[in-house]
């Protein structure tokens, strides 16, 4: 590779992460908020097409979920000013707390004391509202850890560790994590809703999994459940769960204990309603409009969501050659989430480092560059959003005396990235609208 050629990868790298970054800012909680939800004259809270007259109810009460749970509540005070109060848990100190408000520091990847404490608050608070009273729930992504309550007294906080991380090393889908979560909690797969005892309900709803799906977003709280327990034994044997769970858990599975969740015919939803006012497609069209501004012929592709992640590296490098052909300067954006099956301890890193890495062989030598990134700012158990590689990522690891094919055995990743300069690390976000890849050349 010429000279000329390492500065345009380079450059490709720059833009790559000058694309990320314009993502992130447009697709925005507080740019959500000013888009669908409003207080209009006279007291008249608008979500979406919806509206409610605050000055009907005898009380009006939020409960906050997710990675984004603070700047959602934020967002809504700065709308509403001191007419709420409620309770909200997210994984992330507030920079600053809302009058009235109730704040829990829940688990994430994995439920803590604080998720336990979090659900039995908001368990209370809905259980001892009348019917005529408003609940907001404000939702996004990391809520099945932040917020949750077993059903069976006999499943401990350590297990639930255990099953969680069962769950989420084991390759499976996050629609499919999911609907074993809903079936074992308190709290999810609709229970959220259940226990609000016919309040108005109205969730807002900041997505981080696939449209199709949207009561997969933190296990579905306030929602009709569109899984059953047929599907979690059919999970649990595809994935052969069981021997991985902890005791308490294997027994309601063997015992068919589980118990089903509410379904859309339920009367409790009657009075709910649901706005998704931010996902994964706002991050992805973002970023096409930057692409398209810089310069670069902008393809959408994310059909590999939920794929493995080497297939899906596989694939977008191969569709990227294929484009390249007739138009030299080219931007390819997929959005959702790869998987990754981990096996043995597994090192430091993420599903999207590991995509890159895995890009990092496939586009050796060629003038390629690609970003992989979770919009949250985390990356698995790494301190990283992601990472960015080119054409020379793989020569650059060989000088620096490093080993791509061990890194990626270990799921090892971050340390790689850390030594190349190539982690993309913004922090968390305040945000969760799944992942981004970013694949430019010219």
């Amino acid at each position: 590779m010429s000279t000329a050629d390492l500065s345009a990868g380079s450059d490709l790298k720059l833009l790559a992460r000058q694309i990320f970054a314009h993502a992130l800012a447009d697709a925005s909680i507080g740019r959500a908020f000013d888009r669908h939800v409003d207080l209009e004259r006279g007291g008249v809270l608008r979500v979406g097409e919806d509206l409610f007259d605050l000055n009907a109810y005898s009380r009006r009460f939020v409960v906050a979920v997710g990675k984004a749970a603070n700047p959602m509540a934020e967002a809504l005070a700065a709308k509403t000013g001191e007419l709420f109060e409620g309770i909200v848990a997210s994984s992330v100190s507030p920079e600053q707390q809302v009058r009235g408000y109730r704040y829990f520091l829940g688990g994430h990847p994995t439920p803590n004391a604080d998720s336990v404490l979090a659900a039995d608050a908001a368990l209370r608070a809905l259980r001892a509202l009348e019917q005529n009273s408003l609940v907001v729930f404000l939702i996004s992504g990391g809520g099945s850890s932040i917020l949750e309550r077993p059903m069976d007294d006999e499943v401990r906080l350590s297990d639930l560790v255990a099953t969680y991380r069962a769950l989420v090393l084991c390759g499976a889908p996050i629609a499919e994590i999911n609907a074993i979560r809903k079936h074992l909690s308190a709290v999810k797969g609709g229970r959220l809703a259940l226990a609000a005892n016919g309040a108005q309900q109205v969730s807002v709803l900041v997505s981080d999994v696939p449209d199709a799906t949207p009561d997969a977003l933190a296990s579905g709280p306030t929602m009709p459940d569109s899984t059953s327990v047929e599907d979690c034994q059919r999970i649990v044997e595809k994935h052969s769960l069981l021997p991985q769970f902890p005791s308490s858990v294997r027994e309601l599975f063997a015992c068919g204990a589980l118990e089903e969740t509410p379904k859309s015919d339920d009367p409790v939803f009657v009075r709910s309603r649901w706005w998704t006012i931010l996902s994964n497609k706002s991050a992805v069209e973002a970023a096409a409009s930057e692409a398209a501004r810089l310069g670069f012929n902008v393809e959408i592709d994310n059909s590999c969501d939920d794929w493995d992640y080497d297939r899906a590296a596989k694939y977008l490098v191969g569709r990227l050659l294929q484009l390249r052909m007739d138009k030299p300067r080219t931007c390819l954006i997929s959005g959702g989430e790869v998987t990754v099956k981990v096996t043995g301890e597994g090192g430091v890193g993420g599903r999207n480092q590991q995509f890159a890495l895995a890009c990092a062989g496939k586009i050796a030598g060629e003038n390629i560059a690609v970003l992989s990134a979770g919009t949250d700012g985390i990356d698995g158990n790494a301190p990283a959003a992601g990472a960015v590689v080119d054409g020379t990522t793989r020569a650059r690891a060989r000088t620096s005396d490093l080993d791509i094919a061990r890194s990626l055995a270990g799921f090892d990743a971050y340390p790689l990235f850390q030594i190349l300069g190539d982690s993309v690390v913004t922090g968390p976000t305040g945000n969760n609208v799944r992942d981004l890849r970013i694949l430019l050349t010219e």
